[in-house]
């Protein structure tokens, strides 16, 4: 079976493009809907964290300069998930970190990204809101601890991911979702996901 990381940042900042940074990073590995791996750190990219993203995260100034420098952690992060697909909870963010950060030690990103957000519009168009609170609130998705952080957010996305893909088979009549179909049907239309899963069967014979 295919590993899947699920991965969850919490920076200083909305754009590593500004000059903000990774202050903490979460990897879940699911391997067939399981939980068979966790990766977890705080780390010191040397950015002040502000008063706001602090009250936001909980993760001071002083938790940071006791953390272990950014680049020993991405290391071990990009070791950790290998060449495995990835996903997060509003994925364009989390791609641009793990890229931004993974270019400054000179290590390639390669790997495709799914969005539970992009995928939870198509499927549950319903939903008030698509936040990552909100989902788990919709599906009863266990509470992994404090929100805004990375272990915790990384958990419950997880959980929305199976979900997700329990749905999809459920559907679709599918024997599992895998990754590459979820990459199809998160920039589809949703009066199109039907005709996307009969023409990625029909590829896949």
């Amino acid at each position: 079976m295919t590993r899947i990381a699920v991965i969850d940042f919490e920076t200083t900042g909305l754009s590593p493009a500004m000059g903000d940074r990774a202050t903490e990073v979460a990897i879940v590995m699911l391997e067939g809907g399981e939980v068979v791996g966790r990766f977890q750190s705080l780390m010191n990219a040397g950015v002040r964290i502000s008063s706001f993203i602090e009250s936001f995260t909980g993760i001071s100034n002083d938790m940071i300069q006791a953390a272990p420098p950014a680049a020993e952690v991405m290391a071990a992060a990009s070791h950790f998930v290998g060449d495995a697909p990835m996903v997060a909870h509003n994925a364009s963010f989390d791609r641009r970190y793990w890229a931004a950060e993974l270019a400054r030690l000179d290590l390639p990103a390669p790997q495709p990204f799914a969005c539970t957000v992009l995928l939870s519009r198509r499927l549950y168009p319903e939903a008030r809101s698509h936040s990552l609170g909100a989902m788990a609130a919709l599906h009863q998705l266990p509470s992994a601890g404090r929100a805004h952080r990375a272990l915790a957010d990384a958990e419950v996305a997880a959980a929305l991911l199976k979900r997700i893909q329990a749905d999809l088979c459920k559907r679709f009549d599918l024997p599992e979702a895998q990754h590459p179909l979820l990459m199809k049907l998160q920039s589809s239309p949703k009066h199109a996901m039907a005709s996307v899963v009969t023409k990625y069967l029909t590829a896949a014979q």
